[in-house]
């Protein structure tokens, strides 16, 4: 069975065909969060910390590092800003380094700069996963080299020069290429994660169909793991959890191994509490003084105002289960045990300290 082993300094995480779903979490990513990447241009890598450990605490497998960072204000300063192959190499170590202080997890290095992958090889500890070679023969060319050097798998995009096919039957021939290139330098088809890139369901109606039926495709006649952006499915559609919560029990069903994807749901933010409360007070309901605003979010069914794991981590547990890749279901009691409430620690079932009389 194909087996792709991601290592950190201590931890090892493995995508293959009879193993447990493998989550990397995308968050450490500034590319379209503005906030993010302006934090990182003053070398405020605060975010990325608590991305990091957030993630982790939701049970992501892997985490995603993306250094494709734009530094406007830096850029009117140096024109050498405006370059990602000048600004990422720089970038992607340094988050490695602050992503591997906070946890010890396997990372996967993402950029389209070779000069940032392989900075990012070379500042992070273990077997990485590398994010990623595509068909387009220059593309190979760069990157196949780092993976036989360094000794670490890579995710392998169904697009070539000609771009993205609607034709799964083309961005089959795509990852077939890939994976041949990939022995030609001496790596083996289970260093190889193939993402066929899932379209979304809301332009192209069998995109869904089309997915599944390309993911049997590379298991059964290529014998690689598989990988996708999860959220891509539900792009531009509304209750996006629905969609996601269906898909990837589904793939996992036709045989997907792993899925980069949002581990956690973002906690309720001030403004959101403020504008609930306003809206109270306007219905004629009054709130105690002293209630906290964890109890208030959870009371009204508002979500948290922590990171928590997402429902689609719910549903890949749930999946796991049914699947029989979580033994006696260890890890979906451990995942929907409810934590105790603050002073009821270490009570038994009669609620006094110390459990069971004898």
């Amino acid at each position: 069975m194909t087996r792709t082993v991601v290592e950190s300094k201590t931890k090892t995480a493995i995508i293959g065909f009879d193993e447990p779903f493998c989550v990397i979490g995308e968050r450490i990513n500034p590319t379209g969060r503005k906030i993010l990447a302006e934090e990182l241009e003053r070398g405020d890598f605060s975010r990325v910390e608590a991305d990091a450990i957030a993630q982790a605490a939701a049970g992501a497998n892997i985490l995603d590092v993306n250094s494709g960072a734009v530094f406007s204000n830096k850029m009117a300063e140096d024109p050498r800003y405006a370059d990602n192959n000048f600004v990422e190499p720089m970038l992607m170590p340094e988050l490695i380094r602050v992503v591997q202080n906070v946890v010890d997890i396997p990372l996967c290095i993402d950029s389209s700069v070779p000069g940032a992958l392989e900075a990012g090889l070379e500042a992070c500890e273990g077997r990485p996963l590398l994010n990623s070679v595509t068909g387009e023969e220059e593309r190979l060319e760069l990157v196949l080299p780092l993976v036989k050097k360094y000794n670490v798998p890579v995710v392998a995009i169904s697009n070539d020069d000609t771009g993205i096919s609607e034709d799964p039957d083309v961005r089959f021939d795509v990852a077939k290429k890939i994976v041949e290139r990939a022995a030609d330098f001496g790596i083996p088809a289970h260093d190889i994660v193939v993402d066929p890139l899932v379209m979304p369901i809301g332009a192209m109606a069998t995109a869904g169909h089309q997915v599944f039926t390309l993911v049997r495709r590379l298991r059964e006649e290529l014998g690689v793991n598989t990988t996708c952006g999860a959220s891509n499915i539900s792009f531009g559609l509304p209750n996006r959890h629905g969609i996601n919560n269906a898909f990837l029990p589904m793939a996992m069903g036709a045989g997907m191994t792993s899925a980069i994807m949002n581990p956690i749901t973002l906690p309720v933010n001030q403004t959101r509490i403020a504008e609930k409360k306003a809206e109270l007070v306007t219905a004629g309901i009054i709130l105690p003084d002293e209630i906290d605003d964890e109890t208030f979010v959870t009371l009204f069914g508002m979500g948290s105002t922590k990171p928590t794991p997402g429902k689609e981590m719910e549903a890949i547990r749930a999946a796991n289960f049914l699947f029989d890749r979580d033994p006696h279901g260890t890890e979906w009691i451990k995942f929907n045990k409810v934590a105790p409430k603050a002073g009821q620690e270490g009570r038994g079932r009669a609620g006094r300290k110390g459990g069971r009389r004898r």
